[in-house]
């Protein structure tokens, strides 16, 4: 498991890269992580499962994320906060192998470490909202 948390890690490094490249191509940039960056290779098969999803199912995601948040926009969130809500909405949405709350609990360690003092909070409603509308379904 401690092998995906760090996986996780690149995974939101990846995303932060690619969107601080407008326009740039999402596996573009993870090919080039993979490359260029010392990832061990336990990790490299999950970061590229979790990247993958998200270029796959960009737009569903931030649909899904957009739905369970309330009175704000996904574009108006940090970079950081905006990608760990990504890459844990992507598990919970498409990765059955996973549990949600499993997804939940890795994003608020991503953002404990990578977000604000109120980032972990913030994911937290955000996903438990996510989780409940697919409970729902």
């Amino acid at each position: 498991m401690r092998e995906r948390s760090k996986a996780r890690a690149w995974a939101l490094r990846t995303l932060y890269a690619w969107e601080s490249r407008e326009g740039a191509d999402l596996e573009g940039i993870l090919d080039e992580f993979l490359a260029q960056r010392l990832i061990a290779p336990s990790r490299r098969d999950y970061l590229r499962r979790l990247v993958t999803a998200v270029a796959e199912h960009h737009r569903a995601i931030d649909a899904a994320l957009q739905d369970a948040i309330s009175n704000w926009r996904i574009g108006r969130l940090s970079v950081i906060d905006r990608n760990i809500l990504r890459l844990a909405a992507a598990e919970m949405l498409y990765f059955p192998d996973i549990p949600p709350r499993v997804s939940i609990r890795e994003a608020l360690k991503l953002a404990e470490r990578y977000g604000t003092d109120q980032s972990p909070r913030f994911a937290n409603g955000v996903l438990d909202a996510l989780m409940k509308s697919l409970e729902r379904r």
